[in-house]
């Protein structure tokens, strides 16, 4: 599957995939997002994000893995079993 990130501010992109395809732990605002606390997103959203939240929601919808957003629980899942995949591949290329 790609994933589209260019519906995504162009500062964002990067923290996003580094998110959803190695499970690196995200900022506040993305936090927020990934749980679908919008009103905490707007808190912590820069100026550029504040006009992206809408496409944020539709990104999470149409694009991004569905078990990698919906609660803060599914966050934290979602870094852990990519930590876990990573640690098991990289224990299986020593062998």
């Amino acid at each position: 599957m790609t994933i589209n990130y260019s519906v995504l501010p162009a500062h964002m992109r990067a923290p996003m995939r580094a998110y959803i395809e190695e499970g690196r732990p995200v900022d506040s605002f993305l936090a927020a997002i990934l749980a679908l606390d919008f009103a905490g997103a707007a808190r912590h959203a820069d100026d550029i994000n504040q006009g992206y939240l809408f496409d944020y929601a539709a990104f999470l919808r149409n694009e991004a893995p569905a078990g990698c957003w919906g609660s803060r629980e599914m966050v934290t899942a979602w870094i852990a079993t990519k930590h876990n995949e990573q640690q098991a591949f990289s224990g299986k290329s020593h062998i």
